[in-house]
């Protein structure tokens, strides 16, 4: 079997790539890094680690790789032939791999899958648009036919890493790959790891509201307390608490919402902070909070739980306000958006500033907790 993959980055081969070898697929990574992909064509194989005490290693092989800015055609023929497509490039680069995605499937008489593995909601809805686009019009009905863009919801910590050999990849034992099976074309594709569900909506906001939340949340509570990474911050009860309390919120959000297990729910919270706190994984808090302006936004990890909770619950979430409050007070330097935040605040006033870039409306309880805690957090810390 002939898997093509886009993205020979460290999560497309830490993650994405070896479970697809692990499953017996033969692999082509399609990549712009001209160094990566020489690397992958002279060696043809590369070791992925755990990050954990053991330091388990294992071997991807029988590997190509084709640089994407210099050979379209070859991309483009590889397309045509592959068993499996998938892609992590992350969200801003799937617009771009959407031509030669498009011209392969062209070409193309038999049946296939495409995954978007992002980090973000309808990453193959979004390609598949995208692709769309560059096909003529008459030709569509006949592609979509053949040809399908399941969405999934993955998860895997790959930290920042420099590694003596440029294709080792360290990852964190722990990993989620779930994948909406509805939308499926033709065979479920054969990868081991992948949970297939009916409907995915569920884990994507179980995922982001657990894994994203309680991340940039551990962030900005972390960056108070002066923590440089995130298992420091987890190292101090009171942010390990306010941690806990914050997952609590987004907890009783998911069960009420879509009737998850509580004491499986439960179970999970404890998993994805023991990952968080994993001592093998240094992650940098100025890594997992940059962008607050990003993650202040309505749609995102941090206002998007808190509204859905106000409206189902009928409460103010404290912790989650508290979370909120937290990425206001991140004031590091060299963080464009932090920069750029902190300006508001100083010349609008904090009230200005939170309903700019959160577009909480003044009259919302909401509102007036966070600015409890952005005040309580001035004065006290977390």
């Amino acid at each position: 079997m002939q898997a093509v993959h886009f993205g020979a980055g460290n999560i497309g081969r830490g993650f994405i790539g070896s479970l697809l070898y692990q499953s017996g697929y033969e692999l082509c990574f399609i990549d712009v890094n001209r160094e990566v992909v020489d690397l992958l064509n002279e060696k043809k194989e590369y070791r992925v680690v755990m990050a954990d005490e053991s330091r388990e290693e294992h071997m991807v092989r029988n590997v190509r790789a084709i640089n994407s800015a210099e050979e379209a055609d070859r991309v483009i023929q590889a397309v045509a032939k592959a068993d499996l497509i998938t892609a992590a490039v992350g969200p801003a680069i799937l617009p771009h791999i959407s031509r030669l995605v498009a011209e392969g499937l062209r070409k193309r008489t038999s049946p296939v899958n495409i995954i978007a593995c992002e980090n973000m909601i309808g990453g193959s809805t979004l390609l598949k648009e995208k692709v769309l686009e560059k096909i003529p019009e008459e030709e569509r009905d006949a592609i979509l036919s053949r040809t399908g863009f399941p969405d999934a919801a993955v998860d895997r910590i790959v930290p920042n890493q420099s590694n003596e050999d440029k294709l080792t990849v360290v990852v964190e034992p722990f990993y989620e790959w779930v994948v909406e099976e509805l939308k499926l074309i033709g065979d479920k594709p054969a990868v081991e790891g992948i949970t297939w569900v009916p409907d995915l909506k569920p884990y994507i906001e179980r995922k982001l509201f657990t894994v994203n939340t309680g991340h940039a949340a551990a962030a900005y509570f972390g960056w108070q307390t002066g923590a440089q990474t995130i298992d420091e911050a987890l190292g101090m009860k009171h942010v390990t608490n306010a941690l806990q309390a914050v997952l609590n919120e987004t907890g009783r959000l998911l069960v009420t919402k879509y009737g998850f297990d509580q004491s499986e729910h439960d179970q999970y919270i404890q998993k994805i902070i023991g990952r968080f706190a994993n001592p093998h994984i240094r992650d940098h808090i100025t890594r997992v909070g940059r962008a607050p302006i990003r993650k202040l936004g309505g749609n995102d990890r941090l206002l998007s739980p808190a509204k859905q909770y106000e409206q189902l619950l009928g409460e103010t979430p404290v912790y989650l306000a508290k979370s909120i409050a937290a990425a206001l007070l991140y004031d590091y330097a060299q963080d464009p958006e932090a920069v750029e935040m902190q300006g508001e605040i100083e010349h609008r006033g904090i009230e200005s500033t939170l309903k700019k870039f959160t577009q909480l409306d003044e009259s919302d309880p909401l509102f007036a907790e966070v600015m409890k805690q952005y005040e309580s957090m001035r004065e006290k810390g977390i």
